[in-house]
């Protein structure tokens, strides 16, 4: 089976944590961050003015921050089906409890391998 590579190709802010975002397929999804940014790499983001800072790494093909949180682009394609995972792993994170990070399904692989 072949794994299908997305790519985010543009993205427009459109609430306070809400990005509408464009892929290479022509298919978008509207997405409210709210609920996932907790803990140490995407608590940052719930500041809206850090969140706003979001841009798009055109090596990875998805939305990056300053403090080099990102989303995987496959799971932003398809985040509905990722979403109640995302919400899990941010209550756990909330609760201060450690998340192997290898194994966030919503984190990009440049994320993940952060010093």
């Amino acid at each position: 089976m072949k794994h299908v590579i997305h790519k985010v190709t543009s993205f427009e802010i459109v609430g306070s944590f809400t990005i509408q975002i464009c892929f290479d397929d022509t298919t978008q999804q509207t997405i409210d961050f709210e609920p996932v940014l907790k803990g140490e790499l995407f608590g940052p983001l719930a500041d809206p003015q850090f969140f706003r800072k979001v841009a798009l790494d055109t090596e990875a093909h998805t939305l990056l921050w300053p403090n080099g949180a990102d989303f995987d682009p496959a799971t932003l394609h398809d985040w509905p089906e990722h979403e109640m995972v995302m919400k899990e792993m941010a209550a756990r994170w909330e609760a201060g409890e450690s998340v192997d990070s290898g194994a966030v399904p919503g984190q990009s692989r440049k994320s993940t391998q952060r010093p």
